[in-house]
C-alpha cells in the first residue's frame, strides 16, 4: 500500500461570507505529482495555503507527513517547500544571495555545494551574480524554486508555477519538474491550464470550492461516455450560435475550432452539417477527437450548474 504523505479531510474556510473551501477530502501518496486544477477562485490558492501553515483551516483535518499541520506547523515547514503565485524574492539580491537567504532562513550550514546543484539544475549558473530584479519571468520562477529546494523538501507546493511563463520557459520548467520526481519529491500544484494537469498522476478538478472530479486524468476523461467532434469551419462564431440555439449538443469553442460533445457521431453528425451548411458555413474539416480535460472539465461544471 503507498504511504499517504498528505491527508486532508473535511477541509472548510470561508472569507465571511464567502466559502472558499467547501468541505474537501483528499489524499496524496509519497512521490506522486498530484494536481488541483480550476479558474481564479476555484479554492486552489486557499487549499495550498493552509497546507503550507500560511492560513488556518475553519473546519476539517489535514495532516502532513503523518502530522496535523496547526499543530506541528514549525516543524513541517521545515520539511516542505512553497512557491507562491506571486514573485516574493528580494529584486535588490543576487540569485546566489536570494538563496543563501533562504539557506540561513532554513539553518542550511554548508548550503555552497547545494546551491551549485540547483543553479546547475535550473540552468541559472551563468546569471548567479545577477539581481533579481533583472530576470526574465521564467528565470524569477526557476530562481523562486532554487530557493525553495535549498533545504531538501519532502514535499514541494507549486501554487500556479507557470502563470505569466513563456512557452520556453514553461517546458523548461517542466522539465525541472519531471527529474525532481525521480529524486523522490511529492509535488502538490495548482495551475489554471489543463494542458498541464494531463502531466500529472492524478487531478481533482475543482470549482467554486468543491472537487468535482479526482482521478487519474485518463480516468476523469474515461467516466466521460461522450464523443467530441473537431470541427473547423468559415464564421466560427456564427456556427458556434448556430449551434447552441438550434441543438441540444455541448458546444466550446477554441479559437478556429469548435467542439462539439454529442453521444454519437455516427447519428448526430448529419445534423450539425445540415444546420451549418443550410446557414451557408463552409466546413473546411472535421473529426471525431478523444475527449482533453478542458472538455471533460467543461462538460463538468454545466452539468453542476
Amino acid at each position: 500500500m503507498m504511504e499517504s504523505i498528505i491527508e486532508i479531510n473535511g477541509l472548510k474556510k470561508s472569507y465571511g461570507e464567502v466559502e472558499a473551501v467547501k468541505g474537501i477530502n483528499l489524499t496524496v501518496t509519497k512521490g506522486e505529482m498530484f494536481c488541483m486544477v480550476g479558474p481564479d477562485g476555484a479554492g486552489k490558492s486557499t487549499t495550498i495555503r493552509i497546507l503550507c501553515g500560511l492560513l488556518s483551516p475553519d473546519e476539517g483535518n489535514v495532516k502532513l507527513l503523518g502530522k496535523d499541520i496547526v499543530k506541528n506547523r514549525k516543524e513541517i515547514q521545515n520539511k516542505i517547500g512553497y512557491l507562491s503565485q506571486k514573485f516574493s524574492l528580494y529584486g535588490d539580491l543576487s540569485v546566489d544571495e536570494n538563496i543563501e537567504f533562504f539557506a540561513d532562513i532554513h539553518g542550511v550550514k554548508d548550503y555552497q555545494k547545494r546551491r551549485d546543484e540547483l543553479l546547475e539544475f535550473t540552468r541559472l549558473k551563468p546569471f548567479r551574480d545577477r539581481l533579481a530584479d533583472n530576470l526574465s519571468g521564467g528565470m524569477k520562477q526557476k530562481l523562486a524554486l532554487a530557493c525553495s529546494l535549498i533545504h531538501k523538501p519532502e514535499i514541494l507546493f507549486l501554487d500556479e508555477p507557470t502563470t505569466g511563463v513563456d512557452p520556453v520557459s514553461r517546458r523548461d520548467f517542466w522539465k525541472i519538474l519531471s527529474d525532481l520526481l525521480k529524486e523522490g519529491i511529492t509535488i502538490f500544484m495548482t495551475t489554471p491550464y489543463l494542458d498541464e494537469a494531463e502531466r500529472c498522476n492524478r487531478v481533482a478538478l475543482m470549482n467554486s470550492g468543491e472537487i468535482i472530479s479526482l482521478d487519474t486524468p485518463k480516468k476523469i476523461k474515461a467516466n466521460i461516455s461522450k464523443q467530441n467532434i473537431e470541427i473547423v469551419c468559415s464564421e466560427i462564431r456564427k456556427a458556434s450560435r448556430l449551434l447552441k440555439e438550434k441543438t441540444e449538443y455541448e458546444i466550446q469553442v477554441f479559437g478556429d475550432r469548435i467542439d462539439v460533445i454529442v453521444d454519437d457521431f455516427e447519428n448526430e453528425y448529419p445534423k450539425i452539417e445540415s444546420i451549418l451548411k443550410e446557414n451557408l458555413i463552409v466546413i473546411n474539416s472535421y473529426r471525431v477527437i478523444p475527449l482533453s480535460l478542458e472538455n471533460v472539465f467543461i462538460h463538468l461544471v454545466k452539468k453542476a450548474s
